[in-house]
């Protein structure tokens, strides 16, 4: 059985008094169905699990009849409710409100676990239609350490292969593999959870963007740029919102500058960041064993890594990610929680000099520097590290 390290925090929430619905939310193929379903088998109480991915009916409707039957198995004792992909439904935050305050007006113990693979969309109908009823579980792509303890993923090969366990199988086949993510995770991404779920007048535009997000991870790339690279005759403001909804979907986000001014901030050059490093490697017209003999990519490799992980942990350590420039000095990433400040650089080769720790640490005092490569901490054991216990 493989499990998450999610999985006993929300075991216990199911087995708890009703008191708030569960929603789970992240990237597609992370395990977010398989999580609720092993809950759902211990939890010790009747359930009913449904997925808006099997049904043609979009209306609300859809909500109702999945609450009505899982009430009728429960008959009036404890049941769990599971329902999966449930952002797909039209207005979904409304009528499980509906159902959810029914419930409580008629003392129905009918336990909620929701499951979504669009955060944005999901977020929104929190919102707008659940405050206060909720609790929200962020499910990022697996750790090094879960793959490890799962897959046995050398530091290496989680650097290369990326955090999506359904892929692991693969590793032995690189054409199956690639295959298997280009497909069945990208694709099926994009097409299911962006371009149905999200109004985008520009699909070419916005996969041209994810591949050349891929393409310059780790990189810092100005909109105006993009548009050249992409020969698109479409705006910033479109970019900015493209990149937002991969962002969401679990593919692609543009880290904001670091700085003391919020707005500022969020006027400045992205610096593009895979939040899995397979999908930067799917694109790559090397091999695994290619890049690893090439320490400058397989460099670039390793510092997408350090972004990814940095990321997908931030919402479990509370704290923001961000980038800094100024001028020829550079820090690859700065971690702030609470008005706590690190400063990390990642270096995989040898004495290389660092001119951006040492600008950025006389221009604003960082709590801690981190130094993650061969003359610092090594970045394997950075990879099994929980960056919100820095703080």
């Amino acid at each position: 059985m493989l499990t998450r390290d999610q999985y006993k925090p929300l075991l216990e929430r199911t087995k708890e008094p009703r008191r708030f619905i569960q929603v789970i939310a992240g990237p597609r193929q992370v395990g977010k169905t398989t999580l609720a379903l092993q809950c759902m088998e211990n939890a010790g109480m009747i359930h009913h699990f449904a997925s808006a991915d099997e049904s043609s009916d979009m209306s609300p409707v859809w909500i109702d009849q999945q609450w009505e039957a899982a009430r009728i198995k429960g008959d009036n004792k404890r049941v769990l409710l599971v329902l999966d992909e449930v952002q797909k439904i039209n207005n979904w935050s409304q009528a499980v409100k509906k159902n959810w305050d029914k419930d409580t007006k008629d003392k129905r113990q009918v336990k909620v676990v929701l499951l979504g693979s669009s955060r944005l969309l999901l977020q929104e109908g929190l919102t707008e239609s659940l405050a206060g009823r909720f609790e929200l579980l962020l499910l990022p792509h697996w750790s090094y350490s879960e793959m490890k303890k799962s897959f046995n993923y050398s530091p290496e090969e989680y650097v290369w292969f990326g955090g999506y366990p359904g892929a692991a199988s693969l590793v032995k086949d690189p054409a199956r593999w690639k295959d298997y993510v280009l497909h069945s995770l990208i694709e099926t991404t994009i097409s299911k959870d962006i371009l149905m779920l999200s109004r985008v007048d520009k699909p070419a535009l916005l996969r041209h963007l994810f591949e050349l997000g891929c393409a310059y991870s780790g990189q810092i790339l100005s909109y105006n740029k993009m548009l050249g690279q992409l020969h698109d005759a479409g705006n910033t403001t479109t970019l900015a919102h493209y990149l937002k909804l991969l962002d969401s979907a679990g593919l692609l986000t543009g880290l904001e500058k670091y700085s003391h001014k919020q707005i500022r901030s969020r006027a400045s050059s992205p610096k593009l960041q895979v939040r899995d490093t397979s999908l930067l490697s799917v694109f790559s017209k090397m091999s695994y064993k290619e890049v690893r003999q090439r320490p400058e990519i397989w460099g670039r490799h390793v510092e997408s890594a350090i972004g990814s992980h940095l990321v997908n942990s931030a919402v479990a350590g509370g704290y923001d990610v961000f980038y800094w420039r100024e001028g020829n000095d550079e820090v690859d990433f700065i971690i702030r929680k609470k008005g706590s400040v690190i400063a990390i650089e990642v270096k995989t080769a040898a004495k290389q000099k660092l001119p951006g720790l040492t600008e950025f640490t006389s221009r604003f005092s960082p709590n801690k520097m981190l130094l993650v490569g061969d003359e610092g901490l090594k970045w394997q054991d950075f990879l099994k590290m929980n960056p919100g216990e820095l703080f």
